[in-house]
């Protein structure tokens, strides 16, 4: 069984030249051979749980091909979808961002949940490397524009948006799309996005729920709830102990986001019986930035970002 076909003369209506379409089919989980993929095991960091993952392309509407995956439920259709837009890549974001990772290889098994993951334009990982150059959060809105009109041509349900640092300015800036449910923000630093972008929420009135680490480095739960009092709808919940990059509390973030789309299925199981791989982070083993998701420039450290229409 592969990815839904798009639906003839679906999506959001609007021009775009192309289509979303699958470039490759990776199959069904498959055990590893020879490895104990029976009994009751913890999940650690790098397990990787049964579902069915589908590389991507995806086209916008400014013509440029982005890399995603979509990890589906292994054998049943999924109740919810969240699409990852990912930290700043210019310090280490991308769609394997720790957080982004472990929801793919976690979520379809634990939660029902299909996971839509892409590297925003000029942004690599050890999936590929999109087209493009990063544009200071104004061509990404055609990048996250795209996404969402995938998941409506392969009729994905419930729709929700999940941003961490850079990714929840697009999300505030260009999430109200037609199709998307709601959105939760990771550490949002508010700094691409303007005091317009909250007023169009407050006025839309989907629901918004923002993740403060009490650590955080650029926006911390006082001034969070000060500014997010703009959005009357907006839940704002601080996160003990964490910190931007949320090192050791990804189990917590995925926790929060489940309990907030799909509360049946929360908290998450801590183990699993049936079959799991490891998945691969040699690449991030050295945890550096760019395995856990990359800063925003301290405030100082660069010029401001430029005005986006």
């Amino acid at each position: 069984m592969g990815l839904p076909s798009p639906r003839a003369g679906g999506g959001s209506g609007r021009h775009r030249p192309g289509r979303p379409r699958v470039l490759r089919h990776s199959g069904w989980f498959r055990a590893r051979p020879g490895g104990d993929n029976s009994g009751v095991a913890v999940i650690r960091s790098a397990s990787m749980l049964p579902a069915r993952r589908e590389a991507l392309t995806l086209h916008t509407a400014d013509g440029l091909e982005l890399v995603g995956e979509l990890a589906l439920p292994a054998d049943r259709e999924p109740e919810a979808t969240i699409v990852c837009v990912h930290p700043l890549p210019t310090h280490g974001g991308m769609m394997d961002s720790h957080i982004f990772r472990k929801a793919a290889w976690r979520l379809p098994a634990l939660a029902n949940t299909a996971v839509l993951r892409f590297n925003t334009r000029g942004t690599e990982s050890q999936q590929g490397k999109s087209q493009g150059a990063f544009d200071n959060g104004v061509g990404e809105r055609f990048d996250l524009a795209a996404a969402v009109e995938y998941a409506e041509f392969a009729e994905l349900p419930r729709l929700w948006l999940v941003g961490w640092s850079f990714g929840t300015d697009l999300t505030l800036k260009y999430g109200l799309e037609p199709g998307v449910e709601g959105a939760i923000l990771l550490s949002p630093p508010l700094r691409y996005s303007k005091e317009d972008d909250l007023e169009r929420w407050a006025d839309d009135g989907r629901p918004l729920l923002a993740l403060i680490p009490e650590q955080d480095d650029y926006l911390q739960y006082p001034e969070a709830k000060q500014r997010f009092a703009a959005i009357p709808q907006a839940e704002v919940e601080e996160i003990a102990g964490g910190g931007h990059l949320w090192v050791g509390k990804a189990e917590e973030a995925l926790d929060r986001i489940v309990s907030r789309i799909l509360p049946a299925h929360a908290p998450l199981p801590t183990t699993w019986d049936g079959p799991m791989e490891r998945g691969d982070t040699s690449a991030y083993a050295n945890k550096t930035v760019a395995a856990f998701g990359g800063f925003l420039p301290k405030p100082g450290d660069e010029q401001r970002p430029p005005e986006a229409g």
